[in-house]
């Protein structure tokens, strides 16, 4: 059977929080335990320097998305784990893929726009270079899909766009790759605008998390009187009633709706009834992650193993950009 390669990756920004998870591991998950697929997923610690950021903890933070990734579920029978710096073919192909883009493409990227807004003082030829990079992570294993959330859909049709163009100009060595929407992309912001995020703090609930964090995190996300003859569309309650359903049923959703509607809601029980139901959730990712915290050596040879396994696909690829670009 031909297997049609998948690739995604992490920055790495440290312990993942509710949002990758449900917005993207979840979706690593169900893909990996398919068998017509080959899945790579990598954290993209080139990526992760275009932003500020502390070179000693950069090693720690890469472990530490290593850690959850596997707590999660991800098994290295069943799909390939590697750190992108560690395959250089990664930069060297998307050095020559930048050749052929237009700088004027870059420039309408939604994404870079936001970047500068978020740091102005930090604006650096490889951030605006990312999506080529993204491409290249993608392209240089052939990638027909690639799970992401709705933010990077521009840069997939960016990594489209490339391979096409390419294919055009020198020969057929590319597929264009899909985005995968994983279900559940958008998780709601503790805050109760926007969605969790690492960078925004107070947002987010991590997978590492004890009951206790938990609770103290919702306890101070902001809610309305409880009751209302409206449901309310956005803001915290809103929000709080989206994380009820994905973590206690649509049925108790339901139920706090007409609570809402009637007789009003006790913001205080039911938050500590979700802090319960999530806490319940994440226990045995946190045990299968305490697992290989305690056996690094097994998680570096599981690192190791992916690189060996990507390095030899990414040297091939590359041979063949360059056969068609005529460098060799």
């Amino acid at each position: 059977m031909i297997k049609k390669r998948v690739f995604s990756g992490s920055r790495p920004t440290g312990c993942l929080h509710l949002g990758n998870y449900l917005g993207g591991v979840k979706g690593y998950l169900a893909l990996q335990d398919r068998e017509d697929l080959d899945c790579i997923y990598s954290i993209v610690d080139l990526h992760g320097i275009t932003t500020p950021y502390e070179p000693k903890k950069m090693q720690s933070k890469i472990r530490e998305v290593v850690l959850d990734y596997l707590g999660c579920g991800l098994d290295p029978k069943k799909c390939h784990l590697m750190t992108q710096s560690q395959v250089p073919e990664h930069i060297e192909l998307a050095y020559l893929l930048g050749t052929i883009y237009p700088v004027s493409r870059m420039e309408q990227l939604p994404t870079y726009k936001q970047k500068k807004i978020e740091n102005p003082h930090y604006i650096n030829v490889g951030l605006f270079y990312y999506p080529i990079l993204m491409a290249a992570d993608i392209l240089v294993y052939k990638a027909e899909l690639v799970p992401v959330g709705k933010d990077q859909l521009p840069h997939i049709e960016v990594a489209r766009e490339i391979a096409r163009k390419f294919n055009s100009m020198f020969s057929h060595v590319f597929p264009e790759p899909k985005a995968f929407e994983t279900q559940g992309t958008y998780i709601p912001s503790l805050l109760g605008f926007g969605k969790m995020s690492k960078s925004i703090k107070g947002s987010f609930i991590l997978l590492t998390d004890d009951l206790k964090t938990i609770e103290e995190r919702l306890a101070k996300m902001p809610t309305d009187s409880g009751k209302g003859e409206i449901l309310p569309k956005e803001g915290g309650a809103a929000n709080l009633l989206v994380l009820v359903e994905l973590f206690m049923g649509k049925k108790e959703r339901e139920d706090n709706e007409k609570k809402y509607l009637g007789e009003g809601i006790r913001y205080g029980e039911l938050k500590e009834k979700l802090a319960q139901a999530i806490y319940e959730e994440l226990k045995p990712i946190q045990e299968k992650r305490k697992y290989f915290e305690n056996n690094p050596e097994l998680v570096s040879k599981i690192l190791e193993e992916g690189r060996l396994y990507c390095s030899k696909i990414a040297k091939q690829t590359l041979m063949e950009v360059k056969k068609a670009m005529g460098l060799v």
